[in-house]
């Protein structure tokens, strides 16, 4: 009975930082009357709902035992090209959305090229697909950002009430994806592939895998993501941005690595890619409560990396 139980268990990688999520919440809830209103939550999945979904990408780059330092500037120029797209050229917003999140596939799709038919590090392509994606952004926006934007591209910004709360249908979509995601991982050929190429690519390729097709499928994958994220962006900051996703390479790097995706390759979960996500949504919005000035809150979910990418290590080791 009791291995029984222990069987039905989440594994560690999951459970941990389910924990941890749970024990942060209950510590901000005791430091701050604010925290478990509905309204904080939604606010906090508002907050995270775009870095969430580039995390996604990043978790499927990850599982295959890459890394994509580009992410954050890739959604940057997917929403300056969608914004001026729909501003500047007077292109139908729908169209110009869908033009946006093509240039992120495309970029994907090149990372993944780079990666797989050429052998390159995926720290060094993305390192540099990073830097042509920021200069690509600053030359086509002149550095400025695109304001005017239609309102329909603002529709995943908007609200709607579920009993005294109001939630904006871009933390919906989020979601969606997270659940669709989990369920390719799980229940696809293509998704169980994924795991196996991270875990061992030679081993995957002698049973019939095609391997360069997984990895240059994962890029897109994640590149397709990106577009999304950019989308999310435009419609909840109302703006094309330029100097939009500064940050978000690391942060998603971060909500990968503290929900249990080992940097290694083929071992880890989108659920605990969300719980990572949630984490550091919680620490900043509960250190925000709390009057920690912002450069603590940096300093904290540095902390998290670390403690996250050492268990990891120690784990790998140990295995």
């Amino acid at each position: 009975m009791h291995t029984r139980l222990l069987d039905r268990l989440p594994p560690v990688s999951t459970l941990g930082p389910f924990i941890a999520l749970i024990v942060a919440s209950l510590f901000f809830a005791s430091q701050s009357d604010r925290f478990l209103s509905g309204q904080n939550f939604s606010l906090i999945l508002q907050q995270v709902m775009i870095v969430g979904v580039i995390a996604l990408g990043q978790t499927l780059i990850v599982l295959t035992a890459g890394i994509d330092l580009s992410c954050g500037m890739v959604m940057a120029l997917g929403s300056v090209v969608m914004s001026k797209f729909a501003v500047d050229l007077g292109i139908n917003p729908y169209v110009a959305v869908g033009c946006g999140i093509a240039v992120c596939a495309a970029i994907g799709a090149l990372n993944g090229a780079l990666v797989t038919r050429i052998k390159l590090p995926a720290f060094i392509v993305t390192l540099g697909t990073m830097n042509i994606a920021f200069a690509l952004t600053q030359i086509y926006s002149g550095a400025q950002t695109v304001t005017d934007v239609p309102d329909s591209m603002m529709f995943f910004g908007n609200t709607f009430q579920l009993g005294q709360t109001a939630i904006t249908y871009g933390t919906v979509l989020m979601i969606g994806l997270y659940i669709l995601t989990w369920l390719f991982l799980r229940d696809t050929a293509p998704g169980r592939h994924v795991y196996a190429v991270g875990n061992n690519p030679e081993s995957a390729r002698l049973t019939g895998i095609a391997t360069g097709k997984v990895m240059l499928g994962v890029y897109m994958a994640a590149g397709l993501l990106y577009g999304v994220a950019s989308m999310l962006s435009v419609a909840r900051m109302g703006v094309g941005d330029p100097q939009a996703g500064a940050t978000d390479n690391l942060d998603s790097i971060t909500a990968v690595v503290i929900g249990g995706t080992s940097l290694f390759g083929g071992r880890g979960s989108i659920v605990g890619t969300l719980i990572g996500v949630l984490i550091v949504g919680v620490f900043r919005n509960g250190l925000t409560l709390m009057g920690v000035p912002s450069v603590y809150q940096v300093l904290v979910t540095g902390v998290l990396v670390i403690l996250a990418v050492a268990t990891d290590q120690l784990t790998h080791k140990k295995g």
